[in-house]
């Protein structure tokens, strides 16, 4: 029996679709989740989850399952490129915790995935269901799946995506655009890198058209690694391939010793293109609206793509609760609520591309400066605004 007498079906079984559909059961909606694959899994390593986000996975009994495999940096340490020089250090850990009320995590996706998944009954995640159009009635919304399978609602929930079918039925086919980045992506164990005397914080090393991350991930047995490179162009047709670990470590020829012996330990990194869309107007069409990737795919330089998803799940669960009969109205309230919040850090993401890269000259030193100074966004004071907000209670103040 649920409480709310709302029926929604969920398309996409990422971080986003699932979180959402937990929130969407923890409200009392009648739910269920289709995902394409055969099998739930995350393309991708590491993922970040700061406080925001957080006090959603707890609120919905996640804290144990988290703690299992999650690790807490003790900080965000942005560094100089080739000197290793401290350019800013943020405490994260307790004194995040003490200050926002929850945890910061940098966690494996996959770990992440199966904390979700593992908390929804199974009956109501349907795997094989690759999304075939859809259809809103006015009453209803009917989803076709290219399997035969049917499925009605009174909402449809479009969590699929930055090549989001959803989207495209509702606004339009359009291609996202090439960030003029790719990442090369992997994982190290950590029993190869003790002799680099590895901090467990997020380290963040800032150069000349590149910057490169690294953090535990795993309980602590693994370094997940991110090194971005600016490029001209993408040709590949697969947006994630496997690269050959020679030539980023070709790419970081000079850096610090600890970015390349990082480099030097790994196996094999995947090569993946930095892809984002344009902000949107508007997110919702009728009974149908949009979440996570698939309405606001940002670049992850705030590390608040996978955060604001699962906040998203957490307002649209808020307002389909408090709905009334008809539930357009409240998809309305979610994107009002939401669409502001997601598009600043969009753009603050954009941002950061420019200011990681600066060439090494006079705006560098000025950006050092600003760093050092804690007058830049990663201060606890100017992320307040952040890490503070409550995606779930966010109907009962202004958008964020």
């Amino acid at each position: 029996m649920y409480s709310q007498g709302i029926s929604v079906n969920v398309v996409g079984g990422g971080i986003g679709g699932l979180s959402a559909t937990l929130s969407l059961l923890a409200a009392g909606l009648d739910v269920h989740l289709y995902e394409r694959a055969p099998a739930l899994g995350e393309i991708g390593a590491g993922v970040q989850i700061s406080p925001n986000a957080s006090r959603v996975l707890h609120r919905l009994g996640l804290a144990e399952a988290l703690a299992r495999t999650a690790v807490r940096p003790l900080a965000l340490h942005q560094r100089r490129w080739n000197d290793g020089r401290t350019l800013q250090r943020a405490p994260l850990a307790g004194p995040v915790e003490a200050r926002f009320g929850f945890p910061y995590y940098h966690m494996h996706r996959a770990d992440l995935i199966a904390a979700l998944a593992g908390a929804i009954p199974a009956e109501r995640i349907h795997l094989g269901h690759r999304l075939a159009g859809f259809t809103d009635t006015g009453d209803g919304v009917r989803a076709q799946f290219a399997n035969g399978v049917g499925a009605e609602s009174d909402v449809l929930v479009g969590a699929d995506g930055i090549h989001s079918l959803v989207r495209a039925g509702l606004f339009g086919a359009q291609s996202p655009r090439f960030t003029g980045c790719v990442a090369y992506r992997g994982l190290v164990p950590e029993s190869r890198l003790r002799d680099l005397s590895i901090e467990v914080t997020m380290q963040a090393w800032l150069g000349p058209g590149r910057h490169f991350v690294n953090y535990f991930v795993g309980g602590g047995q693994l370094v997940n690694f991110v090194a971005v490179i600016e490029q001209d162009s993408w040709t590949r047709e697969s947006w994630t391939d496997r690269g050959d670990p020679a030539d980023v470590l070709a790419a970081f020829d000079g850096w610090h010793p600890q970015v390349r012996g990082v480099l030097e330990a790994a196996d094999e990194a995947f090569i993946w293109a930095l892809f984002d869309r344009a902000p949107l107007d508007h997110w919702s069409r009728g009974r149908v609206t949009l979440l996570g990737d698939s309405c606001h795919a940002m670049l992850p330089f705030m590390a608040q793509g996978a955060a604001q998803a699962i906040e998203d799940g957490a307002t649209l669960a808020a307002c389909l609760a408090a709905a009334g009969p008809d539930p357009a109205v409240a998809l309305h309230r979610y994107e009002t609520l939401r669409l502001r919040r997601a598009t600043r850090l969009q753009a603050m993401s954009a941002d950061n591309k420019r200011r990681f890269h600066l060439p090494d000259g006079p705006a560098q030193r000025e950006r050092d400066e600003q760093l050092a100074a804690g007058s830049t966004g990663w201060s606890f004071d100017a992320i307040a605004w952040l890490y503070d907000h409550d995606a779930a209670m966010a109907t009962a103040g202004r958008p964020g």
